[in-house]
Parts: C-alpha cells; sequence; structure tokens
C-alpha cells in the first residue's frame, strides 16, 4: 500500500486530537490550582489558579459540606482530661508562674516585695504551684464547657485556608490523587476516539469549518466527560459484567484517611487551635475565664498567707496586681501550652474521628469532599478546552491546505 501525503495528513486528524484532548485536559487541571498568586495585570489580563483565586469560598464550603458535619467541638475538647494536661504543662508552668509572680510584685507593691526576705518568697512560690492542678483542673473544666464561645473551629479553618492557598491546594491535590492524572490521561483516549468520525467526515466534505469544528467538540467533550467519569454514577451500577461508580466515589475509604491525614496535621492541630483560641474572636471569653479563676486564686492565697496583705499594699495596688496578674498569664500562655501540645494532639485524635465519619457518609455527602473544586468553575475549564480544540482544529485546516 502505498502512503501518500494526503493520507497521512488524514490520520494525523485523530493522532492530532488525541494529542488536543490530552493538553486541553492537562492545563484544565494545572489552571484549577496554578499560578497560586494573580500572574498579570490585574483585573482582567492574568491569570490564578481557580483554587486559590477562591479559596475562601472554597473554605467556607469545605467546613460546611464536611467539617461543621463530621466534628463537634464539644466532643472534641471533652477528651482532654485535666490531670495529664496539668502534668504535661507543669514543669514550664511553674517557671512562667515565678517570673509573673516576681514582675508582677515588683510592680504593683515594689516595697513590700523588696522588704520580703528569700524565704518567704520562696513559700509565696511554693503556695503558688502547689494550688496549680487546682486552678488548671478548673480552667480545663470551664473551657470545655464554654468552648463554642471561646473557639469557632469554622472561622479558625477558614482563616487557615484563606491565607494559605498552598494548603487548600494540598487537601484537593492529594485527595484526588488518582483522580487529576487521570483527567489528564482520558483526554488522550477519548480525543483520539473523537478525532476519528472527524478524520472520516473530512475525507469525504472537505469544508473549511470542519476541522476547527471537529477541534471544538474535541476539546469540549473530553474535559466534561473526564469529570463526569469521576463523579458518576454516584452509586454503585451494574452494566452487564461490570460495576461502574465514579471514580472518587468508589475510593472513599482511601481518600477518606488520606484527607482526615492533612486536616489533622495541618490544620486541626493542637498548634493551631491554641492559637485560635488565644487570638480568636474568643480570646475576650477565654481572658474573663482566667480572670476568674486567678483572682479567686490570689484571693485564697492573700486570706491562707496574710489576711492584712491586701491593706499593706493598699486597695488600688491590689487590684492593679491582680489586673496584672491576669494579663501576664494570658499574654505568657503559648509559653507554657506549647508543652501540651503532643499530649492534646493524641488526646483530640481528630483525625481518626474524621476518617471514620467520612467513610461512613453516604456517596451524595461524600461527593461534596472534592466536587467544590470543580462545580464552581468547571465550565470555564470546559470552554477553555473547547476554544484550544477549535484552535489546534484551525491549524490542522493550515496544514491541510497546504
Amino acid at each position: 500500500m502505498e502512503w501518500t501525503v494526503d493520507t497521512l495528513l488524514l490520520l494525523l486528524i485523530p493522532l492530532t486530537s488525541a494529542l488536543v484532548g490530552w493538553f486541553t485536559n492537562y492545563l484544565a487541571v494545572k489552571m484549577m490550582f496554578y499560578p497560586v498568586e494573580f500572574v498579570g495585570i490585574r483585573p482582567i489580563f492574568g491569570w490564578q489558579g481557580l483554587i486559590p483565586a477562591k479559596r475562601r469560598k472554597m473554605a467556607e464550603i469545605e467546613v460546611e459540606l464536611v467539617l461543621g458535619k463530621l466534628l463537634s467541638v464539644e466532643e472534641i475538647v471533652n477528651r482532654l482530661d485535666a490531670q495529664q494536661m496539668t502534668q504535661a504543662i507543669e514543669r514550664r508552668l511553674k517557671q512562667v508562674l515565678r517570673r509573673i509572680v516576681n514582675d508582677v510584685m515588683q510592680e504593683s507593691a515594689p516595697t513590700l516585695w523588696a522588704a520580703l526576705p528569700v524565704q518567704g518568697k520562696n513559700l509565696v512560690y511554693a503556695r503558688v504551684e502547689l494550688d496549680i492542678p487546682n486552678v488548671v483542673s478548673k480552667m480545663v473544666r470551664d473551657f470545655q464547657q464554654n468552648v463554642t464561645e471561646i473557639f469557632d473551629i469554622r472561622e479558625m479553618v477558614v482563616e487557615q485556608l484563606a491565607k494559605d492557598p498552598e494548603l487548600i491546594n494540598e487537601i484537593f491535590l492529594k485527595a484526588g490523587a488518582k483522580e487529576f492524572p487521570f483527567i489528564e490521561r482520558s483526554g488522550l483516549y477519548f480525543g483520539f476516539l473523537f478525532g476519528l468520525p472527524t478524520m472520516f467526515i473530512w475525507s469525504y466534505y472537505q469544508l473549511w469549518w470542519i476541522l476547527p469544528l471537529g477541534g471544538l467538540l474535541v476539546g469540549y467533550a473530553t474535559n466534561w466527560i473526564a469529570i463526569k467519569i469521576i463523579f458518576e454514577p454516584k452509586r454503585p451500577r451494574k452494566v452487564g459484567f461490570f460495576t461502574l461508580q465514579g471514580m472518587f466515589l468508589k475510593r472513599q475509604k482511601e481518600v477518606s484517611r488520606v484527607y482526615a491525614e492533612i486536616i489533622e496535621k495541618k490544620l486541626l492541630n493542637s498548634q493551631n487551635i491554641t492559637h485560635a483560641v488565644l487570638k480568636g474572636s474568643g480570646s475576650g471569653q477565654l481572658l474573663e475565664l482566667i480572670e476568674l479563676h486567678v483572682n479567686d486564686a490570689i484571693e485564697r492565697y492573700v486570706a491562707v498567707a496574710q489576711p492584712y496583705f491586701a491593706l499593706a499594699v493598699g486597695s488600688e495596688d491590689y487590684f492593679r496586681m491582680k489586673e496584672l496578674a491576669v494579663k501576664r498569664i494570658f499574654e505568657d500562655s503559648d509559653k507554657f501550652l506549647h508543652y501540651a501540645h503532643e499530649y492534646a494532639n493524641s488526646a483530640l485524635n481528630i483525625g481518626d474521628d474524621l476518617r471514620v465519619k467520612m467513610e461512613a457518609l453516604s456517596p451524595e455527602e461524600f461527593e461534596g469532599v472534592l466536587r467544590p473544586a470543580y462545580k464552581q468553575d468547571e465550565w470555564k475549564l470546559i470552554v477553555v478546552g473547547a476554544i484550544l480544540g477549535m484552535l489546534a482544529g484551525t491549524g490542522q485546516l493550515y496544514m491541510m491546505l497546504l
């Protein structure tokens, strides 16, 4: 058989369609995540990955569909044991409190504190240290009972994801680690198949619009079909010898494990929760809680040690002393709470809890874990694929007419 130039050009149509399908799908995936920051001239000339660009909205969707429904803040913090928490921070807390007591007394009652011998100061330190387990236990219990006023899990998650586009990218990329590469490869397969009809039509009807239209359809269809295959059908469906189900939904257990690990290690860990508690919108309520227990402790120390202490210091300096103590303990709390992170992470056990609950979701509910990444702007990706396909088809037409 003799291969003519026209025949070879004709055979290039499905091969070109395959490359177009692969490239448009590859580009669509990349455009979802990159670049992380806007590149170009705002607001029109340039591009930013769809997910990083809408990371706050994406974060709100994730919180509502996953974290908000599956994780109970009250249930989580009730896993903390006051005694074990005290043991974790006690050594460092004693060091911090000694410095706070010394600084507060020097500022609020300098004459009295300077006149007190070393043995007397050591008795003050010892009295404070002896009461640490009691005070910490009460504070932990009060924190657990008022946690919804002090800690807003939705606020924390949204703020963390909004300020860290790389993290929200990582969540989607790792959760869809098998789906995104499939989208890219499927463009190659479907592009070749869709290129065959274009080849046969062109061999009989060499109208100028056939190749550009064929490229447009290839770019559109490969993106559309790839996304549909990932999420459809939602529930297993028997077709002859085969059982069909969306790729992502079929991997529910695996995705649940990966997703829960990222959330636990990068988002809902003890470090981030502590920061949100101390710096978030509920920090005022936490300060009130600390003030209540610190003032109560000081009153007890004074009553036991020296009933006339408040009179000796003076009412104004006495109240100033309590105010300074509360302020310093709140400001320095991260210095001793840092030592509780290891215990808190193991006690909270957020990863296992989230994984089990995600595995129990229905396919319709589980779709919400990753689908928001597509659903918000998937039409844009499909349209971009169609435009690129049309341009490739136009290039083919130019080659045919040479």
